[in-house]
């Protein structure tokens, strides 16, 4: 078993159940029998504890009562009643009726313990200890750490990745957006505000974008660059707009804008096309930034074009 020595052994109440075992519960009178549990939902287990080295290396004894047997194995003095009532663990009596555990009942003890913690029923546990060899139990236990050791990797590193993103993915300042889009970004958000302010697109656009930091506005700026050059490149070759080369170039402009921005259904981006022609000074500027006139009005007809696909 490749568990650390040394381990702080916890509080003797530390992950057992405290509930009485249901009236009429006893002994069967024979020693490590398959356990008889009932529908109550009582199952006192320890489910951390000593080391299993720890907890069976000690100096050997004769006996142990059960209350040195309680303390040494981190676990509660009626836990260890419960399993001598199910048959799962079943020490000797003296003629006082006390109960004594030896050895052999400590090696068992061990197993039940390991098999608890590794969140198997008590029923799984008693068929498993009736079968096999002690050095077939510590195989059995090794694998079932090791494939939990390997999830539990798995599961540190997904939250590292979180963790890392969370931390140094901080929200955009007004600074940072005019260093990643240029110089004109506070004239273009205070020309869309002023002009879409009050609509329900632009509120969801508001809330949406609130919380995305630089990571999510580089991929923001690639695709709307990516769709802006497949548009031009096309305007520039003569490809005409209705072509499916041209739409399927509007249609990722569309799932852009409903991905990060706000829902936009095509004719939802049918209306937002017609925005690229409806100011001719927008126009003007959109044209001049690629030194392509006309390149306003041909995304215009191409996003036009999708949203005709689309509904037919």
């Amino acid at each position: 078993m490749a568990i650390r020595r040394g381990a702080k052994r916890p509080d003797k109440c530390r992950g057992t159940c405290v509930i009485s075992p249901p009236s009429g519960a006893s002994s069967n009178g024979g020693r490590h029998s398959n356990p008889r549990t009932t529908g109550t939902g009582l199952d006192p287990h320890a489910t951390s504890g000593p080391n299993l080295s720890d907890m069976t290396q000690e100096t050997p004894v004769e006996e142990l009562s059960v209350g040195a047997v309680a303390e040494r194995f981190g676990i509660t003095i009626r836990t260890l009643h419960h399993y001598d009532e199910i048959g799962l663990l079943t020490p000797s009596r003296t003629r006082s009726s006390y109960r004594v555990y030896t050895e052999a009942d400590l090696t068992r003890l061990a197993q039940i313990i390991v098999y608890r913690r590794l969140e198997m029923s008590l029923d799984e546990i008693a068929s498993l200890l009736d079968e096999g060899s002690e050095v077939t139990h510590l195989l059995r236990q090794r694998e079932r750490v090791m494939s939990r050791l390997d999830e539990m990797q798995d599961l540190v590193d997904a939250i590292d990745q979180a963790l890392e993103k969370a931390m140094t993915n901080t929200p955009m300042t007004d600074d940072d957006m005019r260093e990643l889009f240029g110089e004109g970004f506070d004239d273009y958000q205070a020309e869309a505000e002023q002009k879409w302010g009050s609509s329900d697109e632009w509120q969801e656009s508001q809330k949406r974008t609130k919380s995305y930091g630089k990571d999510e506005w580089v991929q923001i700026k690639a695709e709307g660059e990516a769709v802006e050059k497949a548009l031009s490149d096309a305007f520039r070759e003569g490809v005409p707009a209705s072509s499916d080369r041209a739409m399927d170039a509007a249609e990722q402009h569309r799932l852009q804008v409903n991905r990060w921005f706000y829902d936009c259904p095509p004719e939802m981006h049918r209306r937002l096309g017609d925005l690229y022609v409806s100011d001719p000074a927008y126009v003007a500027r959109y044209d001049e930034s690629f030194g392509l006139p006309g390149l306003a009005a041909y995304c215009r007809d191409a996003i036009h074009a999708n949203a005709d696909r689309a509904s037919t």
